[in-house]
């Protein structure tokens, strides 16, 4: 007959692989967030983009959920060094997913916006955007499932394509605008939206710090490299940055 501390551990164990599995559907439902939002950017329907706004709740009760259940397991458990990491990473892991969850609904809502003018060429560059942060979100939650530091450490050193990517694209958007002022509502949109994006990468790469920490006990002391040159003049090639 099981001792009462294997009871214990089997429920804690049975605990810990529920918040794991909340996780999981609250990533599952970012990922087609962002895939929803970038469809229904490409097929320019703003009735499905309200679906895919409308769908965020989704994300918002399983993050109450997992807050909810963290905050049980601590009360009850009192868990110590791995096991109170595994704990606090579910709740940080979880407001990541939240927020890229919150992004891919506002890229949804200025797709809304986008379609009362008529389609301009930079915004065909956005679905690539979204492409590089849905591997990284995929990627990481890969790498927190599995345990996987250097899987997550690999999400971390990316995050500078997406960066770069973004940089690109507003280095263009600028362009486009100055050509003809006509373009600049439109072309703003498209800029919050590839801003948006860029931000899920970031939220991607938080996780990735986390899931390091969680498996080493150790956080990842380089500073994070960063492409996004656009908070720098470096953005313009005939206005070199000056350090």
């Amino acid at each position: 007959m099981p001792s009462s501390n294997e009871h214990i551990l089997r429920s804690y164990d049975d605990e810990l692989s529920r918040l794991k599995g909340e996780l999981a559907r609250m990533g599952q439902i970012a990922v087609a967030q962002i895939e929803g939002a970038m469809d229904v950017l490409e097929r320019r329907d703003s009735r499905a983009a309200e679906r895919v706004i409308l769908n965020d709740e989704a994300i918002d009760l399983l993050e109450a959920s997992v807050s909810h259940d963290v905050l049980l397991l601590l009360a009850r458990r009192q868990p110590m060094a791995r096991d109170l990491r595994e704990v606090m990473a579910a709740l940080r892991i979880a407001a990541d997913i939240e927020r890229i969850g919150d992004y891919a609904a506002n890229v949804a809502k200025r797709t809304i916006a986008l379609n009362l003018s008529a389609p301009i060429p930079p915004a065909a560059n956005l679905p690539t955007l979204a492409e590089t942060a849905i591997e990284l979100v995929r990627d990481v939650l890969i790498a927190y499932r599995e345990s996987d530091a250097d899987l997550a450490r690999q999400v971390w050193e990316r995050d500078v394509e997406l960066d770069a990517l973004y940089t690109s694209l507003f280095r263009e958007l600028l362009t486009y605008m100055m050509e003809d002022s006509r373009n600049i509502t439109p072309a703003t949109h498209v800029l919050f939206m590839a801003k948006n994006i860029e931000r899920i990468g970031d939220h991607a790469t938080n996780i990735a710090e986390n899931v390091w920490f969680l498996v080493t006990g150790t956080p990842l002391e380089e500073p994070r490299k960063k492409g996004d040159l656009t908070a720098t003049g470096a953005v313009d090639p005939e206005r070199p940055r000056k350090d």
